[in-house]
């Protein structure tokens, strides 16, 4: 007999496209699912759709929030409804080829990992291709294949999207609670983090998903750096987003081995410590090599001279910035 899979569905507003997510994951080939869904108190249609489908088919069991939650702590809740031995996270505005769930439980179990995640196509609003592959786009698959047997897969970056993930329950109990410190650390971030340290994670680059963008998506493609114009505003938001993660590590440390919680608060106070730095930093450089000794040199020394030296990185900077934009690629 098949094994459930739980899928958890965390709904708010999504009356659009929500049937044709629905109709995708019922239509699955892999039949014995258990469809978990919370509507986050919606102000359109959704919980009349959702009540709908709930009549329609048993594998549905429906939750109707009376109190905002937010969308974490409705993904924590949709977490601590899982009952069987995997769960797989949705979106309501994506559709699921119809081989996802089959595919990823299988590969799973192939490659004896407690996580597996996928690549995504991205599409628009009617399901046409935007761009094939979200990994390319989003210059994900390189660090993947670097670091998918590493914790630093989702320790530096999150290279883990939550619609793709199909996992054991059995690491629910150290992923929570989900943590809300910063918007710069989500939950899939988290999730594929906590399961790196403490288990092993697994890749598919197969696409089974169409990953819809409409403008109203939490998380998305939008490269926001690429709008930049100065230096400033770049480092800004690499600091921001590194004092936000590791800030959240911080406060979170007992999750974490004993070493890696040194690790944590050493790199937060490095970056709290060039937070203010206008033109030169001269403290703590190792610790931006524990940080980046593996990656490329190119990489690492465009990064050094960004955090530690933005007085050297500004007009180099401009020149780059000239130049894309004599290319139209700005």
């Amino acid at each position: 007999m098949q094994e459930t899979v739980d899928i958890l569905l965390p709904t708010y507003n999504g009356e659009k496209y929500l049937k044709e997510q629905l109709d995708s994951l019922l239509e699955q080939t892999y039949k014995n699912i258990r469809i978990i869904i919370s509507d986050d108190c919606s102000k359109d249609n959704t919980p009349e759709i959702l009540k709908e489908y709930e009549q329609k088919d048993k594998r549905i069991e429906l939750y109707i929030q009376e109190n905002n939650l937010g969308v974490v702590k409705n993904i924590e809740f949709l977490l601590k409804q899982v009952k069987n031995k995997y769960y797989m996270l949705s979106d309501q505005d994506d559709v699921w080829l119809s081989e996802k769930v089959e595919k990823s439980l299988e590969t799973l179990k192939e490659n004896q990992a407690d996580l597996v995640f996928g690549d995504l196509e991205v599409v628009d609003e009617k399901l046409k291709t935007i761009y094939p592959s979200f990994g390319d786009f989003m210059l994900l698959n390189e660090k993947i294949k670097k670091y998918i047997k590493s914790n630093k897969l989702n320790y530096i970056y999150n290279c883990v999207t939550g619609c793709t993930i199909l996992a054991k329950s059995e690491t629910i109990q150290k992923i929570l609670p989900l943590p809300t410190e910063s918007k710069y650390l989500i939950h899939d971030h988290w999730i594929g983090l906590i399961v790196s340290i403490y288990g092993k994670v697994s890749y598919m680059p197969e696409k089974y998903i169409k990953y819809r963008q409409h403008g109203n998506n939490q998380v998305g493609t939008n490269k926001i750096s690429h709008g930049f114009t100065k230096l400033e505003q770049v480092r800004k938001l690499f600091i921001d987003v590194k004092l936000g993660v590791f800030g959240t590590y911080v406060k979170h440390n007992e999750k974490f081995p004993k070493e890696m919680q040194e690790l944590n608060t050493e790199i937060y106070e490095y970056f709290k410590n060039i937070e203010n730095k206008k033109n030169f930093n001269f403290k703590k450089w190792s610790t931006f090599h524990k940080l980046y000794k593996t990656e490329t040199l190119k990489y690492y020394i465009l990064n050094f001279i960004i955090m530690n030296l933005p007085l050297i990185a500004r007009p180099l900077f401009n020149i780059r910035l000239t130049i894309l934009k004599l290319l139209k690629k700005r």
